[in-house]
């Protein structure tokens, strides 16, 4: 027994410098990217077959609960990378100090606005929507005040700890300005619950807990291809939908700023970018060179796009945060 430990002693003393060789990357993101549904598993062994390192995801919570854990952690937090955040939150995480000039080119992406942001990189991007089952509710609200005048019960998410819950608020002031408050007075009897995230709200949707839920144009896209379901639908809303950009951005005084950057430089390769339509279910910042998947033309696309710039966004949030919670208490 005792030649025994001491050559199990001896094979971990040899093999621990081996070990220690091999980098870790550690990116913080949201939940549902690290699901085994979601893109991270395959971004993970696509990266690492590149890298010969440890890629190490980190689910944080949702986009807006990402942000606040890296504002608590501070300079000693672990992360190299944050992926998951989106320009309603980018202007409040440039103002935590913690995020790193990336020093990558990012003309050649195919958004619908030109990108000009040192510090961040899209990844990918989408619309947001209500989403409903065709086969029960045939004809949907075509805008917020349709949908405030119906019976239509809806869920959303919470803006304090969801980019979508946030992009709802912005999408409702951007389309309707100083009457916001009014439309969320109206609109409040018809949320049935707000849940922390996107996959809870989802997830309560698809077992019939409401009519319509916060999502994504691209969200029925999932059903269509995963579940050849033609079912789900995204409705139209003629004031408008409100667009999103997800980003990813490397964190100041990362000791792995080199690998980190290697991994923006990826986000933008087929390697990453090809996966996300059919596991994140978005369109890739960069369409990869074999095109959409089949069922991304049925998507509808909004006659009218809306969005704020990150500054406008961060100046706006709090009114607009103001009313939602104004209108949920009464």
């Amino acid at each position: 027994m005792r030649h025994s430990i001491l050559a199990a002693g001896l094979a971990l003393t040899i093999g621990t410098p081996a070990l220690a060789q091999t980098p870790v990357l550690t990116v913080y993101t949201y939940d549902s990217f690290v699901t085994d549904w979601g893109p991270g598993p395959a971004v993970e062994e696509a990266f690492e077959a590149t890298c010969n390192c440890d890629l190490e995801f980190v689910a944080a919570g949702d986009g807006a609960a990402l942000l606040a854990r890296l504002r608590l952690e501070g300079a000693r937090t672990d992360a190299d990378v944050v992926l998951g955040l989106d320009t309603n939150l980018t202007a409040a995480a440039r103002e935590t100090g913690l995020i790193a000039p990336h020093g990558l080119s990012a003309d050649d992406l195919d958004l619908p606005i030109a990108w000009e942001d040192d510090a961040f990189l899209p990844f990918d991007w989408g619309y947001f929507a209500f989403v409903y089952d065709s086969s029960k509710t045939p004809e949907a609200p075509s805008n917020f005040r349709d949908l405030a005048q119906s019976d239509t019960k809806i869920i959303i998410q919470d803006p304090r700890s969801s980019t979508p819950g946030l992009g709802l608020l912005l999408w409702v002031k951007a389309a309707y300005g100083e009457d916001a408050a009014e439309v969320w007075q109206d609109l409040s009897d018809n949320i049935v619950t707000v849940t922390k995230g996107w996959s809870e709200a989802y997830g309560l949707f698809l077992e019939g807990e409401s009519d319509m839920v916060l999502s994504y144009t691209t969200s029925p896209a999932y059903h269509l291809i995963a579940e050849e379901d033609p079912t789900k639908a995204a409705a139209a809303f003629d004031e408008g939908h409100y667009m999103q950009i997800e980003v990813a951005g490397i964190v100041e005084g990362s000791d792995q700023t080199d690998l980190a950057k290697s991994f923006l430089e990826f986000i933008l390769s087929d390697g990453f970018q090809g996966v996300i339509p059919t596991t994140n279910w978005m369109y890739p910042a960069k369409v990869a060179s074999d095109g959409l998947p089949d069922g991304f033309e049925t998507l509808i696309t909004p006659e009218t796009s809306l969005i704020f710039d990150p500054s406008e966004a961060a100046m706006k949030r709090d009114v607009a945060l103001a009313e939602w919670l104004s209108a949920l208490s009464q």
